[in-house]
């Protein structure tokens, strides 16, 4: 069968038929917009996406590996439980100031745990806590030659049948691109297939935005 091209119009559609973004994440999404950095932003179809599958799983603990101005986690700790948990680590204090005033607005900064620092410093630190095996959910969307690194740690912290989402996989189709050997790419390139033959994980690539790939810990 061959894959449809999702263009403009059928993603106007899509939103207008299944997106069911609340206000205050939409005004994150266009203030992010005005950001020169704006691309680093998730789509609101993943946020609504993860925000599913916290329901889904019934998730109460999560990490988030890259903060950004906040839409991701945002969207998570709307939709945990009152006594739900993220665990939010980022190193910029710009970026990471605007997250925090949406965070106190929509009243889940209570459940947010912004830990300003190298995130392996906080991933380390949770192990060294006894910590191991005690999450549900972990989204990585930070420096993508860590990957590997923030994946296995996320993977020690899970409880087995937790989930792992990793953003930009496909990193802009760059990752089959023979003349795109920057660092980054190549990074991401050894990742995927890590990945791949990793049996300690059930796997899924989505070709949602620029590509999420789902791992779920046996």
């Amino acid at each position: 069968m061959e894959e449809l091209p999702i263009g403009s119009e059928l993603s106007a559609y899509m939103r207008r038929v299944a997106l069911r973004e609340p206000a205050i994440l939409t005004r994150l999404r266009e203030e992010t917009a005005r950001d020169p950095m704006e691309r680093m932003q998730i789509s609101p179809e993943q946020g609504q996406f993860m925000a599913l599958l916290m329901h889904l799983m019934g998730a109460r603990r999560t990490i988030e590996i890259g903060v950004f101005t906040g839409y991701s986690a945002l969207a998570v700790a709307l939709a945990l439980p009152d006594d739900g948990h993220v665990v939010a680590c980022d190193i910029s204090e710009k970026w990471t100031s605007v997250a925090r005033r949406y965070w106190r607005e929509a009243g889940v900064a209570g459940k947010i745990d912004l830990q300003l620092r190298p995130a392996l410093e906080t991933l380390d630190e949770l192990i060294a806590k006894g910590q191991a095996g005690n999450f549900d959910f972990v989204f990585i969307d930070a420096d993508k030659e860590n990957y590997a690194n923030y994946y296995e740690r996320s993977l020690a912290l899970l409880r087995p049948g937790g989930l792992i989402a990793v953003d930009n996989v496909l990193w802009s189709g760059r990752v089959i691109d023979a003349s795109a050997n920057d660092a980054d790419t190549r990074a991401i390139r050894a990742f995927n297939e890590k990945l791949m033959g990793d049996e300690r994980v059930w796997l899924t690539m989505l070709p949602v935005r620029d590509g999420l790939t789902l791992a779920c810990k046996k």
